[in-house]
């Protein structure tokens, strides 16, 4: 049986506010850790944090799936199926075209996954 994936709920992926404090200001809240954490599970896997480079920078903001596969030395199945778990994560957003699937990152979500990781240097250690 397959795992069931919940879709990422966090409040406005587009918005240019953090969805709350860096982890070195303040505990995360439980609600929060739950929704982030497949966007970080996610970007675990090195093919998924090349894959959302990829895209991120790609001209245009949007890359084809023709153009990531043969980036890799694996199959495009699996090339497919890392997608898909960046897709579910809502790290990327999918459309299709004719035959191909474009992607395109979402921005508000790496703004707030960013923010929430920024350390203050003058924090000492």
């Amino acid at each position: 049986m397959s795992k069931s994936v919940v879709p990422l709920t966090v409040a406005d992926l587009g918005a240019e506010a953090p969805c709350c404090p860096p982890i070195a200001q303040n505990r995360i809240p439980a609600q929060t850790a739950a929704t982030l954490a497949p966007a970080f599970k996610a970007l675990g896997d090195p093919i998924r944090l090349q894959l959302l480079s990829m895209i991120a920078s790609a001209e245009g903001g949007e890359a084809c799936v023709c153009d990531l596969a043969p980036a890799f030395e694996i199959s495009g199945p699996t090339v497919s199926h890392h997608l898909k778990v960046l897709r579910e994560a809502g790290l990327v957003d999918a459309e299709r075209r004719a035959s191909w699937v474009y992607y395109r990152a979402r921005p508000g979500l790496m703004r707030q996954l960013a923010a929430l990781l920024t350390v203050d240097e003058s924090v000492s250690v």
